[in-house]
């Protein structure tokens, strides 16, 4: 038994949330997982509890958060807990706006080439992305955003890795990733 808890604390397992918690309340409207049933009687003599937080892997070598496992938010738009799948484009860029609400804007740097005069040309594309509150984002952080269906008129993309800011740069410097 000694070693099970040695291996599981080896490969750092995720913990499960076996009571529930009450969810981040901030909407007029009640906020719950659409896949747990909040008033299920608990069988304490169980000796496989089913968990009280609904998460999901996404895949493509996809590490979901530990915030996503354990935390008390509610975001349908979560590629973690909410209704949302990652298909299509895996993207990385540098957040240059955190001012929507759970939504940054993430530009992409590259290069396009002019064959008349040879040589290449600095451009950049603005992507609006979806951000789930398990990431603390500021600006000047590097994202990995992967293409979802349109969550918005805008919003094509989810946030789904987060590395935090290494240096200070500016808003509109050239980098390519």
């Amino acid at each position: 038994c000694r070693n099970l808890q040695d291996l599981s604390q080896l490969f750092k397992m995720p913990r499960l949330a076996k009571e529930y918690k009450e969810c981040d309340q901030h909407e007029n409207a009640y906020q719950s997982q659409d896949a747990i049933f909040v008033a299920r009687k608990r069988n304490t003599n169980a000796k496989k509890m089913k968990s009280m937080r609904w998460v999901k892997n996404v895949g493509l070598g996809i590490k979901t958060p530990d915030a996503a496992i354990e935390g008390t938010y509610v975001d349908k738009k979560c590629p973690f807990t909410g209704n949302v799948s990652i298909r299509g484009k895996i993207l990385k860029g540098l957040v240059t706006s955190t001012k929507m609400k759970r939504t940054v804007v993430v530009r992409r740097d590259y290069l396009h080439y002019i064959k008349k005069y040879r040589r290449f040309e600095k451009r950049h594309k603005n992507i609006h992305a979806h951000c789930s509150p398990c990431f603390a984002v500021k600006e000047g952080d590097i994202v990995t955003i992967g293409q979802c269906r349109p969550l918005a008129k805008t919003v094509k993309f989810n946030v789904v890795a987060h590395e935090s800011q290494r240096t200070k740069t500016g808003k509109k410097t050239f980098r390519m990733f």
